[in-house]
């Protein structure tokens, strides 16, 4: 499990991703949503720029992610 601190309200889900280093590159990130490979909060998430924010969980390639303060 990963816990993520948001310095911020949100951060966009592709950019989470990048950061996270869980996807080589944006194109692959953009790819990995429209293949309905992220889950946020137990709901298959198609939108790139949907807006992760705290107490948010999503699942990635057996990664959990949890936004904390």
């Amino acid at each position: 499990m990963i816990e993520f601190e948001l310095q911020t309200e949100y951060i966009e889900l592709i950019k989470l991703l990048k950061l996270l280093r869980l996807v080589e590159s944006g194109g692959q990130a953009k790819l990995v949503v429209e293949d309905g490979l992220v889950k946020l909060n137990g709901e298959v998430e198609f939108r790139k720029r949907a807006k992760i924010r705290k107490g948010d969980k999503l699942v990635f390639d057996e990664h959990v992610i949890i936004m904390v303060k």
